[in-house]
């Protein structure tokens, strides 16, 4: 709707990028409060947060080139364009990426794994929640043309400029529906995070709950670079969804095995 913030002359500030930007930081603050009741070093929590945050936006990157590969095989000078740069990427692109960096970073410096993680899953569910409005303001990862009566038409000039938004159509919500499934995953997750049972129960909640809305949001969304798998029966996205519910229902199985971490234990 608003694709940049404000602007003197030349200059301007992109919505999407400072929506982004205070995402990362509120999810990060987050966080490490949340860590820091773990008694995890709130020094690695942040090291760690700021090495995630650079993994995902490469992740996100590369996963949205890749499932529009076709267009940047035929022109391969724009992967380092400007409409590239400023696309958001491939949300669970950026989420692997980050949890490739976060195994290793962990791995490393020895710190508690699963304790970890659920330290950062609610955070990493709030940032995303501000992102996607971020998304909203830009145009970008827009939804199908709707007749309900929450349909979006976007109109101005700029967001099709930049992102391809479709002007004077009514649209599918998707970016605020997805805000709204991860602000409601943020407070359901520190709900359960005061509650915790064993250590990895708030990761592999987020990865379960996140998976299943991001699946199906995906049979409304109609912006390119979803990619396709299996002949084109479900989007590359939505393998990935399916992967990440796997994942946390095997963490969840786990858990007689995984008993949760003392207050102390990892100072």
């Amino acid at each position: 709707m608003h694709p940049q913030l404000f602007h003197f002359g030349s200059f301007s500030v992109p919505t999407y990028g400072f929506l982004v930007a205070l995402g990362v930081l509120l999810g990060l603050w987050i966080s490490v409060r949340n860590a820091q009741r773990q008694g995890i070093d709130p020094d690695h929590t942040w090291n760690l947060g700021i090495l995630v945050v650079l993994c995902g936006i490469i992740g996100a990157k590369v996963l949205y080139i890749i499932n529009d590969w076709s267009v940047y095989a035929a022109h391969p000078r724009e992967i380092f364009s400007l409409n590239t740069l400023q696309a958001g990427g491939v949300f669970s692109g950026g989420l692997i990426g980050a949890l490739v960096a976060a195994a290793w970073y962990i791995r490393k410096h020895h710190l508690p794994a699963l304790a970890t993680c659920d330290a950062f899953a609610p955070g990493l569910a709030f940032g995303h929640a501000i992102g996607r409005l971020g998304c909203f303001s830009a145009g970008c990862c827009w939804g199908k043309e709707t007749h309900h009566f929450w349909g979006v038409t976007f109109t101005n000039p700029l967001a099709n400029q930049l992102v391809g938004t479709p002007l004077g159509v009514p649209l599918e919500p998707t970016q605020l529906f997805e805000a709204a499934v991860e602000l409601a995953n943020f407070f359901l997750l520190m709900w359960l995070f005061k509650r915790k049972k064993f250590d990895g129960q708030i990761f592999a909640a987020y990865l379960v709950l996140y998976g299943v809305a991001r699946y199906f949001l995906e049979f409304l969304r109609d912006d390119p670079g979803r990619g396709s798998v299996f002949g084109g029966i479900m989007t590359g996205t939505q393998l990935i969804s399916i992967g990440l519910v796997v994942l946390g229902g095997f963490i969840w199985w786990l858990r007689p095995t995984a008993k949760a971490l003392p207050a102390q234990a990892a100072r």
